[in-house]
């Protein structure tokens, strides 16, 4: 597992790196809003001195004048950070949904049937949104705040050092226990993610198998059962947000307890006329105003651990290796007759000890229909499979016309192939749009060739839109009957040298 800073430099390398220019812009609005927060707690040193005890009139309007454009810049400066990182961050967001989703779809199959959709999906909503925390919130707040809580030292130390060396210490404190909030903040996300997959992957059986449920009379047990799954997330859900929410009775105690040690100490400063009012009030101003971003800054590990987190279990994804690879050659397939032979393969489903095919031999005459026929779990699908490399032999080879299957372009070789499995997969489209799947240049023409062939044409025209007819989730306002006719007519809309319905 990678740890947090090759984490983070794979983030900047990969996604941020790019919006560079964008965030050197919120980093300097950053500094503009820090410059005004340490104008407003200085402004105050005068004000008092000036307006309130000299009773200068030429002050008296000025001063103001200038805390409202102190306020005014720090408000709009803010503003306009904020509004760049969230642009940044929603476009990091769907430049990492988009390489996940890209490696998801150029995976092996293997690679996706070893994990439930609901998990891949719980990683690409909940994953994400954690990182954009991170990269939004957390960077901006980093910059911020660290340069807010500089600036109003410097106030600090300006108007009394002895104050502000007792002030600091709150800083190391709330650290020390943001540090320990945080270790248990990245363990809680990581099960809240988890249990937020067990959700989706729920959701997603219950709507696959409804009519399932129906006919069984589960409809009680499957509503307790998603209880359960919300219930172990809720609790999830609770944890994380208590433990962010410890970091607030912690700094207010911390707070509290500076705040009477530099009353304390102060008063005996004024008594002995080495501090004046004006000055306190001043350092008083700017250690309140600090008070927001040692919060913000010690609450900040909380969202790069969750960030992180998240990070680390979207990332193998995006980097996942397919072990199915392009031989070096990479030549096209030359097909001639269409003949198909498996020569000694063995093979097995990952690490399964279960071997499906032993020293297969086996010859497949092109231009012929031949029927492989076996009991349940002979391995007829996993034959079908080989040809066009969703798996690959442990051993043995297959050839087409003589040409070893692995010494080709696996883009090529499917090229060349159509099939239409017994579990037909449809989208939630129209008729057209699934036929036209296979080939998106096809004509109307040829769309209705395909359907006619594949007895598809009379069903089509009876729709209420008839090709513009959207079928539902997998085809699901279709019968079994038409939906496998629909996935015919796709299959032969396929072009390719070899395709003859026409």
């Amino acid at each position: 597992m990678m740890t947090n800073k090759e984490t983070l430099i794979r983030l900047y390398n990969s996604y941020s790196k790019r919006y560079v220019k964008k965030i050197i812009v919120s980093i300097f609005l950053s500094m503009i809003v820090a410059s005004a927060t340490s104008a407003i707690a200085w402004l105050l040193d005068p004000a008092i001195e000036k307006i309130f005890l000299e009773k200068d009139q030429k002050l008296m309007l000025i001063i103001p004048l200038a805390i409202i454009l102190a306020f005014s810049a720090k408000g709009i400066s803010l503003y306009l950070a904020k509004v760049i990182m969230i642009g940044v961050a929603e476009d990091i967001k769907k430049n990492i949904q988009k390489d996940m989703i890209t490696s998801l779809v150029k995976a092996d199959t293997a690679i996706i049937d070893n994990k439930h959709t609901g998990k891949f999906i719980s990683n690409l909503t909940y994953d994400t949104t954690l990182i954009v925390n991170l990269v939004s919130t957390a960077l901006l707040n980093l910059f911020k705040d660290s340069i807010t809580l500089i600036g109003l030292l410097i106030v600090m130390f300006y108007q009394n050092w002895q104050l502000s060396l007792i002030a600091i210490i709150m800083i190391p404190l709330a650290s020390l226990a943001a540090k320990t909030l945080g270790k248990r903040i990245s363990k809680v996300t990581t099960e809240a993610q988890v249990k937020a997959g067990e959700l989706n992957k729920h959701l997603m059986e219950i709507f696959k198998n409804h009519k399932l449920i129906k006919i069984f009379q589960k409809e009680n047990f499957e509503v307790d059962r998603t209880d359960t799954f919300l219930t172990s997330l809720k609790e999830k859900a609770k944890k994380i947000n208590i433990v962010f929410t410890r970091a607030s009775p912690i700094m207010e105690v911390l707070t509290g307890i500076m705040i009477a040690l530099l009353i304390y100490y102060s008063g005996k400063l004024i008594l002995k006329d080495e501090l004046a009012i004006n000055n306190f009030f001043s350092f008083l101003a700017a250690m309140m105003l600090a008070y927001q971003p040692v919060r913000s800054l010690t609450t900040l590990n909380l969202s790069v651990s969750t960030g992180l987190s998240a990070a680390k279990r979207i990332i193998p994804i995006i980097d996942t290796k397919n072990e199915i690879i392009e031989s070096d050659t990479q030549k096209k397939l030359d097909i001639k007759n269409c003949n198909i032979k498996f020569e000694n393969c063995e093979f097995k489903y990952g690490a399964s000890e279960n071997i499906i095919l032993s020293n297969l031999n086996l010859n497949i005459a092109g231009g012929k229909m031949t029927a492989l026929v076996g009991y349940t779990g002979a391995g007829k699908s996993s034959i079908i499979n080989l040809i066009p490399r969703f798996y690959d032999c442990q051993k043995g080879d297959i050839k087409i016309d003589d040409q070893s299957i692995y010494n080709v372009s696996i883009f090529d070789l499917r090229r060349n192939i159509s099939i239409v499995t017994q579990d037909i997969t449809l989208f939630d489209d129209t008729v057209k749009n699934n036929i036209l799947y296979a080939n998106q240049n096809a004509t109307d023409e040829e769309i209705r060739l395909v359907a006619k062939n594949s007895f598809a044409d009379d069903f089509i025209n009876k729709l209420p839109k008839k090709y513009d007819t959207i079928i539902g989730e997998n085809g699901v306002r279709l019968s079994g009957g038409e939906k496998q006719r629909i996935s015919i007519a796709r299959a032969m809309l396929k072009k390719n040298p070899y395709n003859s319905f026409r």
